[in-house]
C-alpha cells in the first residue's frame, strides 16, 4: 500500500555565505512533489544527517561533488522510508539511507539509494553516525592510510565526535597508544571514557606543551579532522615515516576564499613531508566503498557486543536544522548530530 503525499516542507540554499553561514544563507518553504516516474521512490524522510561538509556544498568553488544550486534543497543523507514506489526492487515499508535532504519527504531515483536498513535492533539514527558513514570514515581511514600497529601512538582531533571517537576505540582495539584531542573539559572526560591513554582540552592555554609531554615517543599516525593550531602542534611531533590520514579542516571550513593572514608555511611544510617522508592523504569515505559491506558486519557486531561506544546528538524538527548546522560547524554539539524528523 501506497501513501499520497503531493508537497514536501523544505529549507534550501537562498544565498552563498560571506564567512561563517548565517540564517539569512537559509530558506524555509513548502514545495510540490512531482509525479514519481519508472524506477523512482517516494521518501519519507526520517532522520536527516548534519555533517561538517555540507560547509563545503554551500560554495560554488571546486571540490570533490558539486555545489549545491542557489534555490535547490539542501544536500544531506536521511534514514528514510519508502512510502510510494514505481521500482520493483524497492517496496513500500523499506527502510533506506537516501539523498534526501533537508526536507520532509523526496522524490529520488531507486539508484540513487546507497543502503538498504536492516536495524536488527540497533537505533536507526546509528545508520548516519557511528554505523554510517562517520564510523566507516574512521574504519577505512585507518585501515587503509593509518595502518597503526601495536605500541604505536595515535593522535585524533575531534576525539569525542563520530568520526573521532571511533578511531579511538578501533586504535585501542589494534594495539595502540591513544591520544585523543577535544574541546571543553566535558568533551574532554569523555573522550578518557572511551579509553584513551590520554585526552586533552585543545583550549587550554598549554595545550602543545600537553601534547608533547602526552607523545614523548612522538606521533606515528595522526588521524586529522580539525587542521588549524591543532595540526600545529602535532607537525613537530610527528615521527619518520609517519602517517596522516585527512578527512576534515573544521577549523578553516569558514575561511573559504580568504587568505589566511600570516607568513607561507607550505614550503617547510613540504619540506618536512621529504625530509621524514611522512605519508599525509587526503580520502574521502566512499574512495573504500569495497570495505563497506564488511564494516556494516563488522560493527553492527561490536556495538551489540558493547565494544564500541557512541553518543549522538539529535534535535527535534527540520525548522531547528539551521542552528544544529551553525552550532556543527561552532563545535556546540557532543557527538553525532542528527535531526528527527518524525
Amino acid at each position: 500500500m501506497s501513501v499520497s503525499v503531493s508537497s514536501t516542507d523544505r529549507i534550501v540554499l537562498a544565498s552563498r555565505p560571506n564567512g561563517a553561514p548565517v540564517a539569512a544563507n537559509f530558506r524555509r518553504e513548502q514545495a510540490a512533489l512531482p509525479p514519481l516516474q519508472p524506477g523512482q521512490v517516494l521518501l519519507r524522510n526520517r532522520y536527516l544527517s548534519l555533517d561538517p561538509y555540507m560547509r563545503g556544498r554551500m560554495e560554488e568553488g571546486p571540490s570533490y561533488a558539486p555545489p549545491v544550486a542557489l534555490d535547490a534543497v539542501m544536500e544531506g543523507s536521511t534514514v528514510s522510508e519508502v512510502v510510494a514506489s514505481a521500482d520493483d526492487a524497492l517496496t513500500v515499508g523499506t527502510l533506506v539511507i537516501a539523498p534526501g535532504g533537508w526536507q520532509t519527504h523526496a522524490v529520488v531515483d531507486a539508484a540513487s539509494i546507497s543502503r538498504r536498513l536492516n536495524p536488527a535492533g540497533l537505533p536507526l539514527s546509528t545508520a548516519l553516525g557511528v554505523h554510517g558513514m562517520p564510523g566507516f570514515t574512521a574504519y577505512a581511514g585507518l585501515q587503509e592510510i593509518g595502518r597503526v600497529q601495536p605500541g604505536e601512538t595515535l593522535v585524533v582531533a575531534a576525539a569525542s565526535g563520530p568520526v573521532g571517537a571511533t578511531v579511538v576505540q578501533l586504535a585501542k582495539q589494534q594495539g595502540a597508544r591513544v591520544v585523543g584531542i577535544a574541546g571543553g573539559e566535558a568533551k574532554r572526560a569523555y573522550v578518557e571514557t572511551l579509553g584513551a591513554d590520554v585526552a586533552l582540552d585543545h583550549r587550554a592555554d598549554d595545550f602543545a606543551e600537553q601534547l608533547r609531554h602526552a607523545a614523548p615517543d612522538g606521533i606515528d599516525v595522526y588521524f586529522e579532522n580539525v587542521g588549524g593550531k591543532v595540526f600545529d602542534a602535532v607537525l613537530p611531533l610527528l615521527n619518520d615515516f609517519a602517517r596522516v590520514p585527512v578527512c576534515g579542516t573544521i577549523a578553516t571550513y569558514n575561511a573559504r576564499g580568504v587568505r589566511v593572514p600570516g607568513p607561507d608555511r607550505l614550503p617547510g611544510f613540504f619540506s618536512q613531508v621529504l625530509r621524514q617522508r611522512l605519508n599525509v592523504r587526503g580520502f574521502i569515505q566512499s574512495d573504500f566503498n569495497d570495505l563497506f559491506p564488511r564494516f556494516e558486519q563488522d560493527m553492527a557486531q561490536w556495538l551489540r557486543e558493547g565494544r564500541i561506544q557512541y553518543r549522538e546528538d539529535i534535535v527535534q524538527g527540520l525548522d531547528a536544522a539551521p542552528d544544529a548546522f551553525f552550532g556543527l560547524l561552532q563545535g556546540r554539539n557532543f557527538g553525532k548530530l542528527v535531526v528527527e524528523l518524525d
